[in-house]
């Protein structure tokens, strides 16, 4: 949902030896984005094969998992289903932003701006549906399970995590907290390297915990005051929540109020913002279709598929792609197969 509670968070860094043999579930349409957003040219463009097929997601997808499958971690990706109704106007919006994007990235290129081209180029992004296909048949190939949600994929990580299935959730998003994922990790890249924001210089960051008990504790509020924080900052389902409203001072309003939130919702007059009841989105995001209709099963890596998807399909070079996996194999050798399955 892209709800930022960030400044009222504490989160906490950990080392790469924390996630050694723990189970991790990825929010996959969060992490491709991420690739297609800052796997780039210099000018901004997209990577792409001979036949000019993006290939941007598969790269991102593939060297960063086949990394953190050495480091002994065990990853299974879920995808979105269908999407809420609420939800139509956030993807207009978020499609309109495209389209302006799109219009200022043609401007920088008439100018030949390489910073702003490749800043504008950035917020272009379109994840199609072949591109998620293909992307499930590469991670089905590295052997990794795929779980399609019934609605949003980060409700039903937060729900396999709550049972226990996987020790967090990865994703740059917090919405996870709000379905109750017991922990968030954030920045999980062995790289340990991220480019600035509309910069071309890089920083160095750790990956970070986010405890979501040990959240609510220390901001002594329960789940549903947190979600009623998300909504009135804004979620998905209400862009732009209420006007002039942050998470500090969200979070002043919930303690002023306690759980009385219809008192809350009146007081901070949602109706003149909004021309659906705030229950509808509160609602929402606590009953969140989820299921127990999957399969986590963890199999040998399919050298051959890979190769058939990277290299045949996307000119991806022969030498790289059998490096890397030759690498992963070996690795997987020396710490015992049964590790891994």
């Amino acid at each position: 949902m892209g709800t930022n509670l960030s400044s009222i968070l504490t989160t906490k860094e950990v080392s790469f030896d924390v996630f050694t043999n723990k189970k991790l579930v990825v929010d996959s349409y969060n992490i491709l984005y991420q690739f297609l957003s800052t796997i780039r040219q210099q000018d901004g463009s997209l990577l792409k094969d001979t036949h000019g097929h993006i290939t941007s997601h598969l790269s991102g997808l593939f060297f960063r998992t086949t990394k953190l499958m050495k480091e002994k971690i065990k990853l299974a990706f879920v995808f979105d289903g269908a999407a809420p109704k609420l939800k139509k106007a956030e993807r207009e919006r978020r499609s309109e932003l495209k389209k302006e994007a799109q219009r200022k990235y043609e401007e920088a290129l008439k100018k030949e701006d390489l910073e702003l081209m490749k800043k504008y180029a950035s917020r272009t992004s379109v994840l199609t549906k072949e591109m998620v296909e293909e992307s499930k048949e590469l991670i089905d190939a590295l052997g990794l399970p795929t779980i399609m949600a019934p609605s949003e994929g980060e409700a039903q990580a937060s729900f396999m995590v709550k049972k226990g299935d996987f020790y967090a959730l990865v994703s740059q998003d917090t919405d996870g907290l709000l379905f109750g994922s017991p922990r968030i990790i954030r920045n999980l890249s062995v790289s340990r390297k991220r480019k600035k924001p509309g910069t071309q210089t890089y920083e160095t960051i750790n990956p970070v915990v986010i405890d979501l008990q040990e959240n609510l504790r220390m901001l002594n509020i329960n789940r549903d005051q947190l979600i009623v924080i998300a909504m009135l900052c804004g979620t998905d389902f209400n862009i732009g929540g209420i006007k002039g409203i942050g998470p500090k001072k969200a979070l002043l309003l919930v303690k002023k109020h306690k759980n009385n939130f219809d008192a809350l919702f009146r007081e901070v007059k949602w109706n003149a913002y909004f021309d659906f009841n705030w229950k509808e989105i509160y609602n929402l995001i606590k009953e969140m279709p989820t299921t127990d209709n999957y399969e986590l099963k963890w199999r040998k890596i399919d050298s051959k598929k890979i190769k058939e998807i990277l290299v045949e399909r996307h000119d991806f070079s022969k030498e790289r792609i059998d490096k890397t996996l030759q690498e992963l194999l070996l690795t997987q050798k020396q710490k015992g197969l049964s590790d891994f399955f």
